[in-house]
């Protein structure tokens, strides 16, 4: 998975690197049950702290994105409903986003439709990348089978 992260950002690594996260699990990108890289190995491929990773793979499992495990890491959990706190979370975010709207003068009408158009395009995204994995899953499955008939 390919991360681009923003060093003069206002917003923090950790931050963006479970933004990034969140993005790839609802474009289908990550697929519930995939592992995720080791805290030190994303570290050393984002070129950050493994401490900054290590805080954004608690925050993604504190909202159950992820789930850990000492033995196998890290993996991509998403049952289709989020937890209690990361609804009250979220809940807190649209009231931040809806004011900012209506600050800059962002009509209800305009702001219904960006939220339905990317509502739609991560839809999309989603089910594009799910055809494909079934797809290049097939293609392995019968590459298996043609390598043990030979």
């Amino acid at each position: 998975m390919i991360m681009t992260l923003d060093f003069a950002s206002e917003v923090p690594i950790y931050q963006q690197i479970r933004d990034t996260f969140v993005l790839a699990i609802a474009e289908g990108t990550l697929m519930n049950g995939e592992r995720l890289p080791t805290v030190r190995a994303l570290a050393q491929e984002a070129g950050v702290n493994a401490m900054t990773v290590n805080k954004a793979y608690q925050l993604l499992k504190q909202e159950g994105y992820i789930i850990t495990d000492r033995r196998n890491g890290a993996k991509v959990h998403c049952e289709g409903r989020l937890n209690e706190a990361a609804w009250q979370q979220m809940q807190a975010t649209i009231r931040l986003l809806v004011a900012e709207a209506r600050l800059g003068g962002v009509t209800r009408q305009e702001l219904a439709a960006e939220v339905d158009q990317q509502y739609r395009r991560l839809g999309a995204a989603g089910e594009r990348e799910g055809r494909q994995r079934k797809a290049d899953g097939a293609a392995e499955e019968r590459w298996q089978e043609l390598m043990a008939e030979s």
